[in-house]
């Protein structure tokens, strides 16, 4: 009898150590989004080989995501500034090697995006080639599924060549359902094409059912080189053109402030939506930030469909900076001009 009390003990022992090493060290198929931190763009942006000295100082803001463990997730539910996503949500599917690579396109078309605006409203001479747009996923039931991959570049779609990226999704939007359809694309330094159909997207518009981003480059005397190493991810290119601009056109536009924000950056100069508006706030507020730029871009109406209590990034920002408590002013912007009116009115306040 004393021997199967100890045995019962023994195993409960064995049990509870291993549900213990478990719950606190085996990742599971979620992940965690919340504040990470905001960097000085000084550290990875060189231009026209100048230091920037001037006080003050750009920072981009970005989140912490890491794959959570059931103790980690059980945390997360107290912690108002912590989201939870699902593997197939945080990477669409796509393997850790696929979404860093992923990360990274989205970072290089970024980065040549602001370098053309931020050269561009410093009045200088740029030119921007685009090459064709970046294969990033592909929807299941594409017809190009088993053709095209991940870092392919599609150039053309029937023959007919684009001069941005929109201007081929307005192209094949335009197609009717079902119809016969010709990309043509270079995958591993190869020219090819491969023929498919039209087919219904997700947002109920037509198209060949990729996911894609820009592959350009830019062309100027001004030399500007990034030095971003593994950061990924499109939503530094705002600051990134605030700081090419800051230091080619108005040195003392920070007037020693120390400025955050947030948003995508597009050929035309428009801020585009990111996600994490509001654990970004944060975390400009942690780094001492006193100005934060956030998108301020009308709800699409197909999310409002969906959820009707869907916020802008300015919103959300706003929302997170109130209920913190936060001393930062959410200045909402939809262009890079808007932030430079924005800083040129408030300087020396």
């Amino acid at each position: 009898m004393k021997k199967n009390k100890k045995l019962l003990l023994i195993s409960s022992i064995v049990l509870g150590t291993l549900l213990i090493w478990f719950t606190v060290f085996v990742p599971l198929p979620y992940y965690l989004e919340k504040p990470g931190g905001a960097s000085d763009i000084r550290q990875v942006l060189t231009v026209n080989d100048q230091e920037d000295k001037e006080t003050g100082s750009y920072n981009f803001t970005y989140v912490s995501v890491q794959q959570a463990t059931a103790l980690q997730l059980l945390a997360a539910q107290f912690d108002p500034y912590t989201s939870v996503s699902s593997a197939e949500e945080m990477t669409g599917g796509a393997d850790s090697e696929e979404y860093f690579r992923i990360a990274q396109f989205y970072m290089e078309t970024s980065q040549n995006m602001a370098k053309y605006q931020g050269l561009t409203l410093a009045g200088k001479e740029v030119s921007m080639d685009f090459f064709g747009v970046y294969v990033l996923a592909l929807a299941e039931d594409s017809t190009f599924k088993e053709i095209l991959n991940i870092a392919d570049t599609v150039v053309s779609i029937n023959g007919k060549t684009f001069e941005s990226s929109p201007d081929l999704i307005k192209y094949v939007s335009s197609l009717e359902l079902g119809s016969d359809v010709t990309v043509g694309y270079v995958s591993g330094g190869q020219e090819k094409s491969a023929d498919g159909h039209i087919i219904k997207l997700s947002n109920g518009k037509n198209g060949i059912g990729i996911t894609l981003v820009d592959h350009t480059e830019v062309e100027s005397s001004v030399p500007i080189e990034f030095q971003t190493g593994n950061i990924g991810g499109p939503s530094a290119g705002l600051m990134f053109t605030l700081a090419i601009y800051t230091q080619l056109a108005d040195p003392t536009l920070r007037d020693g402030r120390v400025i955050a924000g947030t948003g995508t950056i597009e050929q035309d100069g428009s801020v585009g939506d990111i996600g994490g508006a509001d654990k970004k706030v944060l975390s400009a507020a942690k780094a001492g930030a006193s100005i934060f730029f956030v998108p301020n871009n009308p709800v699409d109406e197909e999310i409002l469909k969906e959820d009707p209590t869907a916020k802008t990034n300015y919103e959300e920002a706003k929302e997170a900076a109130e209920k913190a408590g936060l001393d930062i002013e959410v200045v909402p912007v939809k262009t890079a001009q808007d932030a430079i009116d924005y800083l040129k009115q408030t300087k020396g306040e």
